[in-house]
């Protein structure tokens, strides 16, 4: 009896002319507006300007491409260089590969420097971004869906994922394999949940919203990458992968642990935006300005017209007092 399965889309890609829209690419940018809107939201909850999550994303994530692309590729090199390979093929970032690992790494370099010229704390615009990031890793993992791509072991589960394609070698894959990029997908809407849950029932702050994010998606993403078959480099029996995420969750819980120590709580929302406060008070000083002459006027009309009625009568009193009836 054939099992109920997942179906994989015929193609990945659709032309309008000779432009191609790539869905591995429209996922990618999906992810990042869903972050910025998000990400936007909380910070102006927590005193920030709305303006300025999507200021500092203009460099973070330019920096988290190339350093998730680069991840991708140091990683994985063996698909890319080597005797039959073209390496030319490490830029085609359209046909799938970024690692979060880099991704979040030079990522936040970018972040650093948009947040130095805003002169925002970088740990609170991280925690305010957090569950935005996590929602984008689970609106990009249905690209790799698209390009049919870092799928488990073969399954004959309900909700398995058929395959069926082409390698670069020639060879034909097909088979019901465990859909991994679904297991991380929901895994990461969980992680944003409880972000958000753990922010407002604990109040977190200078970062630790952001740790609690980097933690709960290791756990995840260790058992996903346990799961995989795609080609990887493997040491003492794990994936490089898994090696990755065991450290990150390690440190991840140290900072969660240390700074809930050193500084519970939230910032101050006074000082997390100052420029923003400052644009936002001087617009205030300019309202109130125009709102001030603006009644100088008004009180400048109501004034004469008393004066104009008086003039009037005086003169009509002269005319009478000079041609009396």
């Amino acid at each position: 009896m054939d099992i109920a399965y997942i179906p994989s889309p015929s193609r990945g890609v659709l032309y309008i002319g000779p432009v191609p829209l790539r869905a591995y690419a429209f996922c990618i940018i999906l992810g990042v507006v869903v972050a910025v809107w998000l990400g936007s939201k909380r910070w102006v909850a927590r005193g920030g300007g709305k303006h300025t999550v999507g200021d500092i994303a203009v460099w973070a994530v330019p920096f988290g491409l190339v350093g998730g692309r680069l991840y991708h590729v140091i990683t994985d090199h063996q698909l890319y260089f080597g005797e039959g390979k073209n390496p030319w093929n490490a830029f085609k970032i359209w046909e799938g590969g970024l690692g979060i690992w880099g991704a979040i790494a030079l990522g936040a370099v970018g972040a650093w420097i948009g947040a130095r010229r805003r002169k925002v704390p970088l740990p609170a615009y991280a925690d305010a971004i957090a569950p935005g990031i996590a929602l984008a890793q689970a609106l990009g993992r249905w690209g790799n869906w698209f390009n049919q791509e870092l799928y488990g072991r073969e399954t004959t589960l309900p909700w398995g994922l058929e395959i069926k394609k082409t390698l670069p070698s020639g060879e034909v894959v097909t088979g019901i394999y465990h859909p991994t990029f679904l297991y991380e997908s929901l895994w990461c809407v969980g992680v944003a949940a409880l972000v958000i849950w753990a922010d407002r029932r604990f109040t977190l702050g200078h970062g630790r919203a952001f740790a609690l994010y980097v933690a709960a998606y290791t756990v995840g993403r260790f058992w996903t990458e346990w799961l995989r078959i795609d080609e990887a480099h493997v040491i003492g029996g794990l994936r490089i992968n898994d090696w990755v995420a065991i450290a990150v969750f390690l440190a991840a819980v140290a900072y969660l642990v240390i700074v809930g120590k050193k500084r519970p709580g939230r910032e101050d929302p006074a000082s997390i935006d100052p420029l923003a406060n400052e644009a936002e008070a001087a617009e205030g000083a300019d309202a109130k300005g125009a709102d001030a002459k603006g009644s100088e006027k008004s009180d400048a009309k109501s004034d004469a017209k008393p004066s104009d009625g008086l003039a009037e009568k005086l003169d009509k009193l002269e005319k009478d007092a000079r041609n009396p009836a």
